[in-house]
């Protein structure tokens, strides 16, 4: 398990976060030659001011926020951002009230003191339902993400007005504001769009990496040798995932900061994706 010490950086105007960390980042082919540590992580908020409106560019955007903070991305940058403000620019909202729930959600919902148009949305952004208890909507969206209520929310939307959907397909999302900053900056910043999930058998939500472009998902040790000589079996890291809840430290749901920049972390370039971090049914346990 990674180990590492999150401080309040006070000097900073800008509430930047640093972190020791203390592992070799690895490449994801074990052929590769082992990456150089990296002594430090900052965490560098990015707020927006402004709501996001469909059609936005969110390349525009982010640049323009971060020029007035007197910020910029440098090489080794990687850009998390959470995934509503793709979606608001995608233009997901669906207006609830063109939502005719079946008996059966306005039966559950009633049961649960629920909304039945946000848990018929639910249902119909699935692939299946994995869990339907305690009023809980557990689903595999089309994604093939896990997640409550396919990732259906009104928070931080409107006011329960419209309800936002995940971004159709996240990594094609990442994929072009990778392009897009790419273009500008003559640079090629790693994108990680991330979303907020539960987990079996823990209490309480960490982000989880959604949409990745420009860098490897996964670091595979497996071959390598511990410090102790021992050869590593099965240790695949997911560093998307990682990346994505060191950025929640700074993303939070009532910061107004959909957005931040890692500095620091020696990620692999190269074409991965959140879809690489899915397991595929026939080695997973638990289906």
């Amino acid at each position: 398990m990674r180990t590492s010490t999150l401080k309040s950086r006070p000097e900073s105007t800008h509430g930047s976060f640093e972190s020791s960390h203390r592992k070799t980042a690895h490449s994801q082919d074990r052929k590769d030659t082992p990456i150089s540590r990296s002594p430090e992580l900052r965490i560098i908020p990015l707020p927006l001011q402004a709501e996001v409106r469909p059609g936005a560019a969110l390349a525009t955007l982010l640049l323009t926020a971060l020029k007035h903070q007197k910020q910029k991305l440098v090489a080794g940058d990687i850009l998390v951002l959470k995934h509503k403000i793709v979606s608001k620019a995608e233009g997901q909202f669906v207006k609830l009230d063109n939502i005719r729930p079946s008996r059966a959600s306005r039966a559950w919902a009633l049961r649960h003191d629920l909304d039945p148009r946000v848990i018929e949305l639910g249902l119909t952004q699935s692939r299946r339902i994995v869990r339907r208890k305690r009023g809980v909507l557990i689903t595999e969206t089309g994604h093939g993400l896990i997640c409550a209520n396919s990732g259906v929310d009104v928070s931080n939307v409107n006011g329960g007005r419209h309800a936002l959907l995940l971004p159709e397909d996240p990594d094609r999302s990442a994929a072009q504001l990778h392009r897009a900053l790419k273009k500008r900056l003559k640079l090629s910043i790693p994108v990680i769009i991330t979303d907020s999930f539960g987990r079996p058998w823990r209490e309480g939500l960490t982000e989880t990496a959604i949409g990745v472009a420009g860098m490897k998902a996964l670091h595979d040790y497996r071959q390598q040798r511990d410090p102790h000589g021992y050869t590593l079996k099965a240790s695949i890291e997911a560093i998307a995932d990682e990346l994505a809840c060191a950025a929640g430290l700074v993303c939070g749901k009532l910061s107004r900061t959909p957005a931040c920049i890692i500095r620091g972390f020696r990620y692999r370039p190269g074409s991965g994706s959140a879809s690489d971090l899915i397991r595929p049914a026939a080695t997973d346990l638990f289906r």
